[in-house]
């Protein structure tokens, strides 16, 4: 597919309710962790840890934490048992990053304050990543995020957990919907109002589906990736990598990866 709109989110608009908001980063968390959506991704980012000597991987734009326990645990599997996970976002989500540090025994931890990703703080070490979100940010915003992180010499992975494809289209607009209808009274931690604003006012599905849609709409192929990328680091002080990975039962991830060509010892 090669149609891209910018079209808005309303989960990146300042007005929209919060409740709302964490209604769809629970199903958004539910689903990707379920699914090991990101699975795939961990030899790179073991990679990525390596090459920069880090242990522990911030990640922004994290929502609700949605798959971040699988990556924790593919991580482990690649002989990497001390990595941890700080989790960030401009609007935090403090109840559900609670509950993924107490089922990871506090090997992923929230970060209360708000983060923005193009100018993240200092004090926040780590190799950066970030899952589903990277489509949220227009060409410049997206520059500027990369070129933070290349201006404060830390590894980068981008990835968003989809095809560009009417097929995914598809299933946002079809299947997807049917499964949060069923799966909602599972999510964790349980919420009173999530169940109001799915059954009795579909708040949360209806927006979910719109903003699903519209991500596929927003999302970078590979090769502009690569150029936001290249503008973004124009010294070539980086190593970086594009490209997709297949789950085995078929989904694909997209990818961006960088991190020093010549780091420092």
């Amino acid at each position: 597919m090669k149609l891209r709109l910018r079209l808005f989110e309303f989960e990146d608009l300042p007005w929209f309710p919060a409740v709302i908001r964490a209604g769809q980063m629970d199903y958004l968390r539910f689903m990707i962790s379920g699914l090991g959506t990101y699975r795939p991704v961990a030899p790179l980012l073991a990679e990525g840890l390596r090459r920069t000597g880090q242990t522990q991987l911030l990640e922004l734009g994290a929502g609700a934490g949605g798959g971040t326990e699988t990556v924790l645990a593919a991580l482990r599997h690649q002989q990497l048992p001390n990595v941890s996970i700080t989790l960030t976002d401009l609007y935090p989500q403090p109840a559900a990053w609670a509950d993924v540090s107490r089922r990871t025994s506090g090997a992923i931890q929230g970060h209360s304050a708000p983060v923005d990703a193009l100018a993240v703080p200092a004090g926040l070490s780590g190799l950066r990543v970030i899952f589903s979100a990277f489509h949220h940010f227009a060409p410049p915003q997206a520059r500027a995020l990369l070129r933070d992180a290349v201006a404060g010499g830390t590894g980068i992975g981008v990835f968003e957990g989809a095809a560009k494809s009417w097929l995914e289209i598809g299933l946002a607009l079809t299947v997807l919907p049917v499964a949060q209808l069923l799966l909602t009274p599972f999510f964790r931690p349980f919420r009173l109002s999530r169940l109001v604003f799915t059954y009795l006012l579909p708040l949360i599905p209806l927006t979910t589906i719109w903003d699903g849609v519209v991500s596929i709409l927003r999302m970078y192929p590979t090769e502009e990736l690569l150029a936001l990328a290249h503008e973004a680091d124009p010294a070539r002080r980086y190593h970086w990598q594009a490209g997709q990975l297949r789950h085995w039962w078929g989904p694909r991830v997209t990818f961006l990866v960088g991190w020093p060509a010549h780091p420092t010892t």
